[in-house]
């Protein structure tokens, strides 16, 4: 079963500058690579003219990722997609997507330089994050009388579960969401009030 990890409440984004170059960092919450993206497309359209757009995000728990990606965008291999993900690889927060945005001052940083500066923008980014606690959650379906559908919906609102859909048959079908490290007592509650259950495969 995992564990509850940190999430981010909302995006933030901060901005400092190093021998003249700005570098413009925004952390946020993604779940998959598709909001990941959407937060690079947003710094691209914000900042269309910033010369790179280096980025790293890790999904999943932070203790058990099961993605992670990391792009330079045009600065020497290693210097800025790397750092950002190093830095996210040690906070215990999952599901994170940063991206860095630099406007380059005309004064080079080597490649040391690089790598301390991303790091530092990663770093103050996520720092300004706030956090909540994320209790994974797995997917069910579960068939009860019509007379116990209350008592389910009860115990759901009681233990931080949800209901997101229900059709009326011959029985009730209640699609559910269960925190994962409750879903043993909610076995045996249905067990005890005469419903049945279905786990939702991935």
């Amino acid at each position: 079963m995992s564990n509850a990890y940190w999430v981010a409440k909302a995006q933030v984004e901060v901005e400092f500058e190093i021998k003249k170059s700005r570098f413009i960092a925004r952390a946020g919450n993604a779940e998959d690579r598709d909001q990941a993206m959407a937060i690079l497309a947003y710094m691209q359209n914000r900042y269309p003219d910033a010369r790179h757009h280096c980025w790293a995000y890790q999904l999943g728990s932070p203790f058990s990722p099961f993605s992670a990606a990391m792009n330079d965008d045009g600065e020497p291999s290693g210097t800025a997609g790397r750092p950002i993900l190093n830095v996210i690889q040690h906070k215990e927060i999952g599901n994170l997507m940063v991206v860095v945005s630099r406007y380059f001052g005309g004064v080079k940083l080597g490649a040391g330089g690089l790598v301390r500066a991303y790091s530092a923008a990663a770093e103050q980014a996520i720092s300004a994050l706030q956090l909540e606690h994320y209790q994974p959650k797995v997917a069910a379906r579960v068939s009860c009388d019509f007379a116990r559908e209350q008592v389910i919906r009860h115990w759901l609102e009681e233990n931080h579960g949800a209901v997101m859909n229900v059709e009326y048959k011959s029985q009730v079908l209640l699609s559910v969401a269960v925190i994962e490290k409750d879903l043993p007592a909610f076995i045996d509650f249905l067990a005890s009030v005469g419903a049945t259950i279905q786990l939702d495969q991935d």
